[in-house]
């Protein structure tokens, strides 16, 4: 069945990647976007790789109910995928209260939303860090939950929001997909990720460095229990990851509502690599060696993060097919684009939008970025 969906941070890095998978599956794709954490370019670019234009913008704020219950409406939409929200772990832990304001509020704003609106179906962007340091290793969605910083335990409370809503709304289904760590771009080069300021994450860090943005890569420890001794995670390619919120959307849309009202699923590809062996892979895809130097750990990071994956496959027959080497290959071939873009002062043309008055500027408050 092809459907609707509202991409709520569908102009972020995973959600336009997504919004792209899902125009070229033959859904119809909504994008609620405030761009204070994304850009318009993106979004012009989505038509251009799926090479369809059945897509809008509606640019707004995700934490005004009365919005997002209007988009709801006004387009029929037929299930939510809910990417917006902060997720950077260094961030959450230097000021948690941000986090739990901005992503707890846009949650419950959603839900609130799709109550009032008679829309029942979601798919909500989680995270393995609700697992915490897991003492299981590939960690199963059955395993403890144990958050280890404010980041992830905003995506832990809005996992039991899920869970008391579904309760209470008779047929309302969910699925809360929890990423391990997604990496890479489109490999049109036209969509990826690019940060703004200093990076949260590990491939633009390197990317940056590779193209003498940054001095060299700053790695956090080396005395972790890994090959290495720097901390090891579960990278997933943004285009499979991508394809899996379709495989999971397309499951809820086509089962009946005797199923599980609220599924946890783990997207990631079951193999782990060290930061250094993702520096080194990443360096052939560039051919040079990208420098870096050793400092201490990081507050909230853990050891080790190892997906295990099976129950995405018996559930709607998803897998991922890219390996480390693709990831990196099609992250470095990004990061070059956007350099010439930089340099030759291009911009794209924007996509047609709808305006949309936007409540919490009229109420005289400036809503802060909850873009992916």
């Amino acid at each position: 069945m092809k459907g609707r969906i509202l991409t709520t941070g569908g102009a972020g890095y995973i959600g336009s990647h997504t919004t792209v998978e899902l125009l070229k599956a033959g859904h119809s794709v909504i994008i609620l976007d405030n761009f204070e954490n994304s850009d318009r370019d993106r979004v012009a670019r989505i038509p251009l790789i799926a090479g369809a234009a059945d897509v809008r913008l509606v640019e707004g704020d995700v934490r005004d109910a009365h919005l997002v219950a209007d988009v709801l409406k006004r387009h029929e939409i037929d299930a939510v995928m809910h990417f917006a929200g902060k997720k950077a772990v260094s961030e959450s832990v230097a000021d948690p209260l941000l986090y739990y304001h901005d992503n707890i509020t846009g949650a419950v704003s959603v839900l609130s939303a799709m109550r009032d609106a008679g829309c029942k179906k979601l798919i909500f962007s989680s995270s393995a860090t609700v697992y915490g340091d897991p003492d299981m290793l590939p960690t199963r969605e059955t395993a403890p939950t144990s958050a280890s910083n404010p980041y992830g335990r905003t995506k832990l409370i809005i996992e039991d929001i899920i869970d008391d809503t579904a309760v209470s709304l008779n047929g309302f289904q969910a699925i809360s997909l929890r990423y391990f760590n997604p990496v890479g771009a489109h490999s049109s080069g036209l969509i990826g990720e690019c940060p703004r300021g200093l990076p949260n994450n590990l491939f633009p860090y390197i990317a940056q460095a590779a193209a003498g943005v940054r001095d060299y890569v700053h790695i956090h420890g080396n005395d972790y229990e890994t090959s290495d001794g720097t901390g090891s995670r579960d990278y997933i390619h943004i285009v499979d990851l991508a394809r899996g919120h379709v495989a999971a959307v397309e499951h809820l849309l086509s089962t009946s509502t005797d199923h599980a009202p609220h599924r946890k699923v783990n997207l990631g590809t079951g193999q782990g690599h060290t930061v250094l062996e993702v520096l080194h892979a990443f360096s052939r895809a560039c051919g040079f060696q990208v420098p870096y130097r050793i400092g201490p750990r990081r507050p909230g990071d853990v050891a080790t993060s190892l997906a295990d994956p099976s129950l995405a496959l018996a559930l709607f027959d998803w897998k991922p097919q890219f390996d480390l080497e693709k990831m990196c290959w099609d992250h470095w071939n990004f990061q070059k684009r956007e350099l010439d873009k930089l340099n030759s002062g291009m911009r794209m043309p924007h996509l047609m939008h709808d305006v949309v008055a936007d409540h919490a500027t009229l109420n005289g408050t400036h809503p802060s970025a909850l873009g992916n």
